[in-house]
């Protein structure tokens, strides 16, 4: 399955009839209530002694309820089994234009499970650390449609990025998806380098400034305030892991965070109407200017 995986398993756990990863038999959903058909609460697709026979039982579905589902016609596209990835990816996103709109990051996912599972595996258990959670501190929203994995995924491709690539970087959104691409087909990537560095970066945030890493500073409240913002994010996290990597030492950081709010050189390029790929190209090499002050260890 490219896509609907998700909605034929609840129809087929409903029924009675998806088995787990051992081949067992999954516990059959009860629907619930809902606004405009209450009398859906409780109801089951079949009963628990008998698959077809109705009785008097009002929470199991009648016959006249089963075919009507069972008649419902689903458009399905069908592409053979040995053709590439790109052809899958691109069949996936015409099918997600019919629909609502997948996040950038969950498309990439659906790469990435093509592609490469097992890294696809290791950037969701990378972002699923809890002083990088507690550092990000994003609402449930973003969290549903994956922006956590891919603030994991753009500190890879940033955080060491060669500065002289950063000119050319045109629509930084299709440059995270050719990156990732070719981070996650490559025998020489370094899994282990990149998890230390990632989780060295995000202790080290989360024991100076815990939720207020990725805030604005407030001068006249003298404290971190607001939601997450993906500039100062640029900045801090790739900052202190450019540092890191390269053997430095990175103290006085929420002095330092709280310090770029008064220096025009972020304030002039962290503007919401400034695109990525022209912030980008200026800040990163602020961000490393300002975390590379400590010594070398």
């Amino acid at each position: 399955m490219v896509d609907g995986l998700q909605r034929l398993s609840t129809i087929f756990q409903f029924m009675g009839i998806l088995k787990d990863d051992k081949g067992e038999l999954l516990k059959p959903l009860e629907l619930k209530a809902t606004d405009y058909l209450p009398c859906l609460q409780g109801m089951v697709w079949k009963s628990a002694n008998n698959d077809d026979v109705e009785n008097e039982n009002d929470s199991v579905f009648t016959q006249d309820l089963k075919l009507l589902i069972k008649r419902t016609k689903l458009n399905v596209s069908i592409i053979l089994k040995e053709s590439d990835d790109s052809a899958k990816y691109d069949l996936f996103q015409r099918l997600n234009t019919g629909g609502s709109n997948l996040s950038p990051q969950e498309v990439r996912n659906c790469i990435l499970v093509m592609i490469n599972t097992d890294f696809y595996e290791w950037l969701r258990s990378l972002s699923e650390h809890p002083s990088y959670q507690e550092c990000i501190s994003l609402s449930e929203r973003p969290l549903m449609e994956a922006y956590d994995m891919e603030l994991a995924l753009r500190f890879i491709i940033f955080s060491l990025i060669e500065e002289s690539d950063l000119e050319n970087l045109g629509d930084v959104g299709v440059y995270v998806t050719e990156k990732m691409r070719e981070i996650a087909s490559s025998e020489k990537f370094e899994y282990q380098k990149w998890e230390k560095l990632f989780k060295d970066t995000f202790d080290l945030l989360a024991a100076e400034l815990s939720d207020s890493s990725f805030k604005r500073f407030n001068k006249n409240k003298n404290r971190f305030m607001g939601g997450f913002l993906l500039s100062q994010y640029e900045v801090i996290a790739y900052g202190i892991g450019y540092s890191l990597y390269n053997g430095h030492s990175v103290d006085g950081v929420s002095d330092k965070a709280a310090a770029i709010w008064s220096d025009s050189n972020y304030t002039e390029w962290s503007g919401s109407g400034m695109t990525a790929s022209r912030r980008l190209p200026k800040i990163i090499p602020y961000g490393r200017e300002v975390f590379s002050g400590g010594n070398k260890n």
